[in-house]
């Protein structure tokens, strides 16, 4: 039984994962109540695999696979895995977990998520994939909107909750998947684009890369797992995506809001909101007024328009699946009022990210910004420190979190409290209940208050409103 290394760690297989997901075969999924593992369990479902899971905690979700007859084991039993013909699992689980041990103790092979996802994909027509080091979950609920809107049926896997769905995830029966394509250790390598969305490039994840080059080198090894015939979108506008792609012989169609193949004419943004038109080889495409704010939304809806294009879809289906877009949960996310104060949380966790933030939040006229923060892994806080320390002097008051540790030990020994000491008058707390207490009195009418990050910060948020 041959052994090989996916992202650092060991796996097992015989022969190609496709050999095990089909129908009358059994997959055990670890980690099954996930967003991207359920949509996975309901696809793989729905093409008559035998599916089973397990997760640490009972869910919503884990109630809707029970209802769809796939049974859920809450815990991680060794066995679970007992006559399975292959396992799948998250990023998250490690050869320690006493299901995937017993797995390879008994050489049922062991797959990775993506490595799943890969293979279903193989089975659909156009398989579009959206990457990009920020924009990624917006992007791809924009591309479901209008692919919905023009009755396509697409199968869906997002990495947020979209409004429209009631989930981060959609089984259609149409020829068309879109996803949400993820470099975090090289996740995206094993999917198969026919059209691959490059929104942008910039150092991130970088306890897994080692430089901004090595980010490079997997975006470039994404593009170039797309056909001859297939197609790469990017971001004309974004320096490390077109450094990227230099001396790609498959076809590239450019978009931007100023320049590219897709971009914007006649734009205007009233308090934040854009409205223009969008052009492809010099003609009208569509015409968007977006119900979302920031130019970093436009270019979002650029990338998806030049999608619909690119899979030869009308350009009323653009402008009637964006007609009534929301964004997905998190993404500037309206969550109540206190003492006059409108409370938003946003899950940016990236210098950039927090700089586009920060300019829309700029143009909606709030007197004051109020942000806290979050950081989120020790290492991206570390690499990214100076840069963290720049954009979080732009609101009139930060709070800082302590660090998300997500998957991380401290070995670094750095705190929220160093980024602290760098921001002017900005506040440490320890807690996120001094987070809510602090926000309690600083809020004053008019002001706009952000919680922000990728971890558990909107619970202060959430706590303060409950105040109210």
């Amino acid at each position: 039984m041959e052994r090989f290394r996916i992202n650092g760690v060991v796996n097992m297989e015989t022969r190609n994962i496709r050999d095990y997901l089909r129908a009358g075969k059994r997959a055990h999924l670890v980690g099954i109540g996930g967003v991207s593992m359920a949509s996975l369990a309901e696809v793989l479902h729905g093409a008559g695999v035998e599916v089973t899971g397990s997760d640490q905690r009972e869910s919503a979700t884990v109630l809707h696979l029970r209802a769809l007859g796939i049974p859920v084991v809450i815990g991680h039993l060794p066995g679970s895995v007992a006559g399975a013909d292959c396992v799948v699992r998250t990023a998250a689980v490690h050869d320690s977990n006493p299901e995937i041990a017993a797995a390879l103790d008994g050489g049922i092979p062991v797959f990775e998520r993506a490595q799943a996802w890969g293979a279903i994909m193989q089975d659909y027509q156009n398989a579009l994939c959206i990457s990009g080091t920020h924009g990624k979950t917006t992007t791809t609920s924009m591309c479901t909107h209008i692919f919905m809107a023009a009755q396509k049926d697409p199968t869906v896997m997002i990495g947020g909750t979209l409004p429209l769905l009631e989930a981060g995830h959609r089984v259609g029966r149409g020829d068309t998947i879109i996803l949400e394509s993820c470099e975090y250790c090289n996740s995206f390598l094993s999917f198969y684009p026919t059209v691959a969305v490059i929104l942008n490039v910039e150092a991130d994840h970088l306890d897994f890369f080692q430089d901004l080059d090595d980010v490079e080198r997997s975006f470039r090894a994404f593009a170039d797992k797309v056909p001859e015939n297939g197609l790469i979108i990017a971001n004309c506008e974004d320096e490390n995506t077109m450094f990227t792609l230099r001396g790609e012989e498959r076809d590239v169609m450019t978009f931007g809001v100023d320049k590219g193949d897709v971009h914007a004419e006649h734009l205007s943004m009233d308090q934040g909101f854009g409205s223009f038109d969008v052009m492809y080889q010099g003609k009208k495409y569509a015409h968007l007024d977006l119900s979302v704010p920031g130019v970093h939304n436009v270019k979002n809806a650029l990338a998806a328009a030049a999608a619909a294009i690119a899979l030869h879809l009308p350009g009323k289906a653009v402008e009637d699946g964006m007609r009534d877009f929301r964004l997905p949960g998190r993404r500037f996310e309206y969550k109540g009022m206190y003492n006059g104060a409108e409370v938003c949380d946003d899950y940016a966790h990236h210098p950039g990210e927090l700089a586009a933030l920060f300019d829309t939040a700029a143009a909606l006229n709030f007197k004051r910004v109020i942000c806290a923060f979050q950081p989120h892994t020790y290492s991206r806080t570390h690499e990214l420190f100076d840069d963290f320390v720049k954009v979080l002097q732009r609101p009139a008051v930060t709070l800082l979190a302590e660090i998300f540790a997500a998957r991380e030990d401290n070995d670094i020994g750095i705190s929220s409290a160093d980024l602290a000491a760098k921001i002017p008058g900005s506040v440490f707390c320890p807690t996120l209940e001094d987070v809510t207490a602090k926000l309690k009195r600083l809020a004053q009418p008019g002001d706009l208050i952000l919680t922000v990050g990728a971890g558990d910060i909107y619970l202060a948020g959430e706590a303060l409103v409950k105040e109210e």
